[in-house]
């Protein structure tokens, strides 16, 4: 296969603006991350980047109209950068040698009838079938770069939250790449178009826009005019905690729901802030998710909350409003299950009967006991673990 002359890139970071009503504001910024590190030449024959940048914002337009805007590609920038792409896809001798990272970036290709010839590896998310032959080349968060580049990619497909640890490692190899926006539903969406118009997969890419559109208009005012609940959300890490504002996938989630996060208002994922500040916000909700081994986690947070005494201050705690959520569906990157994660949210965040508080319960144990059985921490490579901890 002929493959064409690649050039080293740097990232560069742009968001679509998006305006509407029903998608809060605050959901929108930062909805796409999707780097294209795309270089072209200038007269003088040096290697310059397509960047495109702008800025998220509101409007009074329809709900109709919001998904439509949110989802459309129209910054001229950003346009030409999707079409350099394309071009030099369509340019090839035969189809794209593409990796996939991380599950979820896999869930795509496969959902976009890609072939791969490097896919991760998981000890807990399943993987596509038809990828089942594929070379795996390691864990998300720590690829074997030798792996990755003896299958000479023309394409490296990750997801934008590990954007600073892995782009290093990705300038060290001659290949192009582009990190996702996976941080949120329509952030993902929006991937999944752009990468339909590079790989030539516009049909498939649409079909799944359009499960979106159609889900989203059916679930918009399911909590239209309810009081939304204040919530506190835990990401939790091996033997520590971080607080997941509104800017992560499980944060998109709870706001796409109709809740309010206590820490919203940064332009950050992830905080860290000690109890006697969590206290100050007096949550109505908190929720427990893991970043990685579950099993470690959930026991790590239900120890948390027995022995640590200033938990028994909070009001969540004391109207027994703290859950845990399940790890297939509360990860880091966004995922086609999320419809099943906002059923999970529902009775948790609007507990309006006496079978709704029954139901939160209910799933909370399931998550919890999920999270024990997945037996995580003994399935997971010690350098695996050597990284999470990092």
């Amino acid at each position: 296969m002929t493959t064409m002359k690649k050039h080293k890139k740097r990232y560069g970071k742009r968001q679509a603006a998006c305006p509407g009503r029903r998608f809060p504001a605050r959901l929108l910024a930062g909805i796409l991350s999707f780097g294209l590190l795309l270089s072209g030449c200038s007269a003088g024959g040096e290697s310059s980047d397509s960047v495109s940048e702008s800025t998220a914002g509101s409007s009074s337009e329809s709900a109709a109209d919001s998904v439509s805007t949110l989802l459309e590609i129209t910054d001229p920038e950003e346009k030409a950068a999707v079409e350099a792409a394309k071009g030099k896809v369509a340019a090839m001798d035969g189809e794209p040698r593409i990796i996939a990272t991380s599950p979820a970036t896999a869930e795509i290709c496969d959902r976009l009838d890609l072939d791969l010839v490097g896919i991760c590896s998981s000890t807990i998310s399943e993987l596509p079938e038809r990828y089942s032959e594929v070379t795996q080349v390691g864990t998300s968060m720590a690829p074997d770069m030798e792996i990755v580049a003896s299958l000479d990619p023309d394409w490296i497909l990750s997801p934008a939250s590990l954007q600073s640890d892995l782009q290093p490692k990705y300038e060290a190899i001659d290949t192009d790449w582009a990190f996702l926006n996976l941080r949120s539903v329509p952030g993902m969406y929006r991937s999944i178009q752009e990468l339909g118009e590079i790989f030539g997969r516009q049909e498939q890419a649409q079909a799944l826009v359009n499960e979106f559109t159609e889900f989203y208009e059916e679930y918009r005012t399911r909590n239209e005019g309810k009081e939304a609940p204040k919530v506190l959300i835990l990401m939790g890490l091996p033997g520590s905690y971080i607080i997941a504002t509104e800017n992560s996938y499980v944060g998109s989630l709870v706001e796409l729901a109709g809740g309010e996060n206590v820490y919203a208002g940064t332009d950050q994922e992830f905080l860290t802030v000690n109890t006697e500040d969590m206290k100050t916000k007096e949550p109505d909700v908190i929720l427990c998710a893991a970043h990685a081994l579950p099993d470690q986690v959930m026991e790590m947070f239900q120890e948390d909350f027995q022995t640590n005494d200033i938990w028994q201050h909070f009001e969540a705690v004391q109207n027994d409003r703290v859950y845990y959520l399940s790890y297939e569906l509360f990860g880091m990157s966004a995922t086609f299950r999320y419809p099943e994660a906002l059923e999970e949210l529902q009775p948790m965040l609007y507990p309006e009967t006496e079978e709704d508080a029954a139901a939160a319960r209910e799933n909370s144990d399931n998550a919890a006991q999920q999270a024990e059985d997945s037996n995580a921490s003994e399935r997971t490579d010690e350098d695996v673990l050597g990284q999470i901890a990092q």
